[in-house]
């Protein structure tokens, strides 16, 4: 019962916060004003922060997946028969190699979503 009169209070307290920014947000000139300004200058700086994230995220991924597929198979080498590093080892060198995957497929994606908007 409680927990109940709890939870129905932080309802209603998050129902008035939002309607209380419904308000502030659609009675605001200033928002209005700047919410279709456009201002490109942002627009360009973000845009050329992203390609840069985007191309230092691709130039560090390659020799860190290398590394770590080769710290892999080095301790899959010199296991020396234990179950336990062999089996760390190929979760290592899987988890490197899913990760790789995953960046080179995300920069393919954002390049076809980029070429569609150009």
């Amino acid at each position: 019962m409680i927990i109940y009169k709890k939870n129905l209070k932080l309802k209603i307290v998050l129902k008035i916060l939002f309607i209380l920014l419904l308000i502030l947000f659609f009675s605001s000139t200033f928002v209005h004003a700047n919410f279709f300004d456009g201002s490109p200058e942002v627009v360009d700086k973000l845009n050329s922060a992203f390609e840069k994230i985007e191309s230092w995220m691709l130039k560090l991924s390659t020799p860190a997946a290398a590394v770590a597929v080769a710290v892999g198979l080095f301790m899959k080498k010199f296991s020396f028969g234990d179950e336990e590093r062999i089996r760390v080892a190929k979760k290592l060198i899987r988890g490197s190699l899913f990760s790789y995957a995953f960046i080179l497929v995300l920069d393919l994606v954002l390049s076809a979503i980029q070429t569609l908007l150009k």
